[in-house]
């Protein structure tokens, strides 16, 4: 059995934020139905790079779940959904704030027809405030929480991140938030309206700059702050080859350590930016592969910067999982980022394919008592 087993999702949510939320849901054994566009369906299935037809990003972040199409601008697609909700135990969205209650769909309307709805959306700015209804991504949610202008290359400019910290921080504290309005419903009897924005998620990240700005009254200047370039010993270094090695000896039994295998116990009297001089000099005498050949049996915190091809083939990636497949029938293989968690009695699991565009149309609606021919006119006269 799956920890979710009996939990039903109805994800109305496209592109990455909402879909990684669902599928996080879904790997914990949820039932989850995602909603789509008829004709189009979640947009990430066109975007580049594909695989065969579909988009490689739709197929890694909407596995394990079913595809409804069914067009909500119509009175019928609308009712549809209406019935849908009094069998599902969570309802996530994602459009702008507004968007479903003026499709006659939000959660006060969806609440009167199951009281046990948990009804969660997910937005980017939030669903109240100066920037309600303003356009967004993830750049620009981490930009305004300050936590970009700490992402500073060498020419002195702020850089995108490699990681949505935003859109994925987001999705994963949407299902945290889900679950534990999932488990208040044992105690109340009743569902509740959700609020995650994208922009909270990320202003979410930010402990250890703000407690020094919270206790001192200053913030730290970009590449101060001791975990993000103003430590010595937990910083990034070159080697010999052009590589590069993290060092992340915080502590000192850590740090003291790594200089004693260096051969460089005096760096320790040293103050911070004479010891970042002399262990760029250290570290730059060897190679990479030297470097982690040396420190192999050393108890301290190191770990190479890896490619990310690298990184997959990594032994550590493949004992916790973190790299599986799963088979589609048209497609065949597609290799997937595995579930981050483990349970001794409830695994998380991937068990289904991303599913294709209203692959599950027809039986999902035979769950709320429509029949093939039922179904086929609503083809037809493309509600479904």
């Amino acid at each position: 059995m799956n920890a979710l087993a009996g939990v039903r999702v109805l994800d109305l949510t496209r592109l990455l934020p909402g879909p990684f939320c669902t599928m996080l849901l879904a790997d914990l054994g949820a039932d989850v139905v995602k909603l789509e566009e008829v004709g189009g369906g979640d947009p990430t299935r066109h975007y580049p790079p594909l695989v065969g037809d579909t988009g490689s990003l739709f197929l890694m972040v909407n596995r394990n779940k079913r595809s409804l199409t069914l067009d909500l601008k119509s009175n019928d697609g609308r009712g549809l959904l209406l019935r849908l909700v009094e069998g599902f135990d969570v309802v996530v969205e994602s459009f702008r704030p507004g968007v479903m209650e003026r499709l006659g769909l939000g959660y006060d309307v969806l609440s009167r027809r199951n009281p046990r709805l948990v009804y969660a959306s997910l937005s980017g700015w939030g669903q109240c405030g100066p920037y309600r209804d303003r356009a967004g991504h993830d750049l620009n949610y981490v930009a305004l929480t300050g936590l970009l202008g700490y992402n500073v290359g060498a020419d002195g400019q702020p850089h995108p991140l490699a990681a949505q910290v935003a859109d994925l921080g987001g999705g994963t504290l949407a299902a945290l938030a889900i679950l534990a309005a999932v488990i208040a419903r044992q105690t109340t009897g009743r569902g509740q309206c959700v609020d995650v924005s994208l922009f909270a998620s990320a202003f979410a990240w930010l402990p250890t700059l703000a407690a020094s700005l919270f206790a001192t009254g200053r913030a730290y200047p970009p590449g101060t702050p001791p975990l993000s370039g103003g430590l010595p010993q937990y910083q990034v270094y070159r080697t010999a080859d052009g590589r590069h090695l993290s060092l992340g000896a915080l502590e000192p039994k850590f740090f003291a350590a790594f200089c004693q295998r260096a051969g460089r116990p005096d760096v320790l009297a040293l103050d911070a930016a004479q010891a970042r001089t002399e262990l760029e000099h250290i570290v730059g005498e060897r190679t990479l592969a030297e470097w982690l050949d040396c420190l192999k049996d050393v108890d301290t915190c190191y770990a190479p910067v890896n490619t990310l091809e690298e990184a997959v083939r990594d032994p550590q990636v493949a004992a916790l999982g973190l790299v599986t497949q799963v088979e589609h029938a048209r497609l065949g293989a597609l290799r997937q980022i595995g579930p981050p968690f483990a349970f001794s009695d409830t695994p998380a699991r991937v068990e289904r394919p991303p599913p294709e565009l209203g692959e599950h149309t027809e039986e999902v609606l035979a769950e709320i008592g429509l029949n093939p021919a039922q179904v086929s006119a609503l083809q037809a006269r493309g509600i479904v």
